[in-house]
Formats: structure tokens, sequence, C-alpha cells
């Protein structure tokens, strides 16, 4: 028994240099199409965090204006830095405007990186509507 295992084990070569490049070719088609589509996917990544952020700005805005209750105002990261934690863009102005006649707010932020991701390269703001709908 032994002796038989031992003949076949001699008997069995390597992959042939085809074979092998055959692999290599495989192996490097499959990275060809993996590679962009990993970098999409990134970029998709790093875009949803900035909307997200916006999203928390504008969140901690409504709790600004729940607990101050200042109007029609424009803020900024010093007004809302309490009720704000790891924002990276802090450049942005979120636009408070209330409606005369049923008192309800709206909210529109300016400034920040997620303008035009949502709204486009031309854009100057972005409604809170415009991010959820992201």
């Amino acid at each position: 028994m032994m002796s038989q295992l031992k003949k076949r084990l001699k008997e069995q070569r390597g992959l042939t240099l085809v074979e092998l490049l055959a692999v290599i070719v495989i192996l490097g088609i499959i990275s060809a199409i993996a590679v962009p589509s990993i970098g999409g996917l990134i970029n998709k990544t790093k875009d949803d965090a900035k909307v997200a952020e916006a999203i928390q700005i504008i969140n901690a805005a409504k709790l600004y204006v729940a607990s101050e209750d200042p109007g029609d105002k424009t803020l900024k990261y010093s007004d809302l830095q309490n009720y704000l934690e790891n924002v990276h863009d802090d450049g942005f102005e979120v636009v408070v405007d209330q409606d005369e006649t049923t008192g309800k707010y709206s909210y529109t932020i300016k400034n920040h990186n997620a303008v035009t991701i949502v709204n486009g390269s031309s854009a100057k703001e972005a409604t809170e509507e415009d991010l959820h709908n992201y």
C-alpha cells in the first residue's frame, strides 16, 4: 500500500508553464474588474458620510431652535458646537426660516461639502429635504 502511494507521488508533476500563465492571466482579469468597482464604492461611502454629517448639522440646528427659539436666523458652528460631535466641515451655515402663517421652520445648509454632492457642483445650498432625498 505504501509503495503504491510513493509511486503515485513520484509520477505526479507540478503545473506546466502554460497552466501557470493561464492562472496569472485570470487573476489579472479579475483584479482589473474588481479594483475600479471598489474605488467607486469607497467614493460613494465618502459622499454618504458627508451627507450624513449635513443631516446631523440640521438636526443640531433643530435642537438649538427648540431650546433657544431664535426665530429666523443664520446659525454657524459656534452656535451649534454644543449640539454636535465629530463634525469635520465646520465652515457651514444653517439658515433657519419660520413660515409666518404656519409657524413651521425650514432649514437650509450652506458652505458644506454635502451641498455639491446633493445638488450638483454649482449649488450653493441644500434643504433638509434635498439631503434626505439623496
